[in-house]
């Protein structure tokens, strides 16, 4: 029988999609796992189970590589091949003998190059304390560039080709160094800047770069798009990964603080549609047991001693994210987020037991403005109306979060389950797959089921 899972993060990212891939992997024996949105910038963690754990963060590989499964990176992924060689040496040094053996990559894929993320880093700077929150990769402004200049999108299928791909590399170096001339006034005179200026204005590019690129191209399986029909034709499972999380969306998240990726599952629904799939499909939306925000933007529920109590393994402060927030489970942004979403079949509920060692765990389900109380957040009628995303933002700005106390972690999982009108698939009380339990007559048994 064939079966896809798709995976979507609920919150700003950082929900725990990386363990959760490994766990469906593990538990199905899926066979492939398929990036469906997002690109290098996915930080998701991955613990094996056992008393000798490996400890890897998936940014392009598919989050099931340690559990024996194949990745295959869409059109939709946007792919730093620089990154990608980096992270297969790490994958080597923890066993994975040749990750990219059983990788395949679109090669419609965008590719984001040096000059792109410098330009990026740049803008951030330029921003001073006004920042949007970037992951500094330069995935906006490659795909900024490919909108604005279609002829000069750099795609993965241009790497083999040495003429085409220098010919683009110089006229996309070209592009951002134009970009520059209007940020220079307003670049801070410090490190991070002047390292990102050196980069992008460096004569000898053409060297080190083609040669980066060659070795890319000659380890990398790049297949056209209809490579994915035959992928989803084999028995057995597939896990479609999402990066980053709904409340980025580039259309329906709360702006400017959102990402240039369709975050929701509307990339993983083109792609089953295009292959004609006709087997089973399991949507299933994932949130920690409590709220999550790496980098600017609203978050009413945030909580200063909550971040300070619950440090997180892999997420702190950084250079361009910048802080690591933390606060309480945010109802009215889980509702949000389905009613963006659309239809899931349930949920995945992780970091519970980091809330289970808390003295009290208490729950967001309205805000205070004023006088008035808030219950709901209603999506734009529009699926893209920045102007109204913006008035979103400046609203949850001013919120104060109504908290209501809950007895531990199984009231909080029948709460969110009675509010969402959903199952709860998946618990998760530990990083590995030997901490999480598949709920009973949710999904098809395995030996995970409680």
């Amino acid at each position: 029988m064939n079966h896809a899972f798709l995976t979507v993060d609920l919150g700003f990212g950082d929900a725990g999609k990386g363990s959760v891939v490994d766990f469906l992997t593990r538990a199905y024996d899926a066979h492939t796992v398929v990036r469906y949105n997002g690109g290098a910038q996915a930080g998701h963690r991955v613990v094996t189970p056992g008393p000798s754990p490996q400890e890897h963060v998936f940014a392009q590989f598919g989050a099931g590589t340690l559990a024996g499964a194949g990745t295959h990176l869409s059109r939709h992924m946007i792919l730093d091949p620089l990154a990608m060689l980096a992270e297969e040496e790490h994958l080597r040094a923890i066993g994975v003998a040749d990750a990219f053996a059983t990788t395949t990559i679109d090669a419609a894929a965008l590719v984001i190059t040096p000059f792109g993320r410098a330009i990026n880093r740049l803008r951030e700077l330029s921003r001073g304390d006004g920042r949007h929150g970037s992951c500094g990769i330069g995935v906006g402004e490659t795909v900024a560039d490919s909108l604005a200049r279609p002829d000069l999108a750099l795609r993965a299928g241009d790497l083999t080709d040495q003429k085409r791909l220098y010919a683009k590399l110089a006229a996309l170096r070209d592009l951002n160094m134009a970009k520059l001339a209007a940020l220079r006034p307003h670049l801070p005179a410090s490190d991070h800047a002047a390292v990102e200026l050196e980069l992008l204005t460096d004569p000898e590019w053409a060297g080190w770069l083609l040669d980066a690129y060659a070795e890319f191209a000659a380890r990398a399986r790049l297949v056209p798009g209809d490579h994915l029909r035959a992928i989803l034709s084999r028995p057995g499972a597939v896990v479609f990964e999402g990066a980053q999380g709904v409340l980025l969306d580039e259309w329906r998240g709360f702006h400017p603080h959102t990402t240039w990726s369709t975050t929701t599952l509307q990339n993983a629904d083109a792609l089953l549609a295009e292959a004609s799939y006709g087997g089973a499909v399991t949507r299933l939306g994932i949130t920690r047991a409590y709220a999550t925000r790496h980098g600017a933007g609203p978050m009413p529920s945030e909580d200063a001693a909550l971040t300070a109590a619950l440090p997180d393994a892999r997420n702190g402060a950084h250079a361009w994210q910048q802080g690591f927030r933390a606060g309480w489970l945010d109802m009215l942004l889980l509702r949000y987020a389905l009613d963006v979403v659309g239809p899931l079949d349930g949920l995945a509920v992780t970091c519970l037991d980091r809330v289970a060692a808390l003295p009290e765990i208490p729950i967001c389900r309205g805000y205070q403005i004023g006088p008035l109380v808030i219950e709901r957040i209603i999506p734009a009628p529009s699926p893209q109306d920045l102007a109204y995303q913006e008035r979103i933002t400046a609203a949850l700005a001013g919120c104060r979060p109504l908290l209501n106390p809950l007895g531990g972690p199984d009231d909080l999982l029948r709460v969110l389950s009675a509010d969402l009108g959903l199952p709860i698939m998946i618990t998760s009380y530990g990083p590995g797959a030997d901490a999480k339990k598949l709920q009973p007559s949710c999904i098809p048994a395995t030996n995970y089921c409680t």
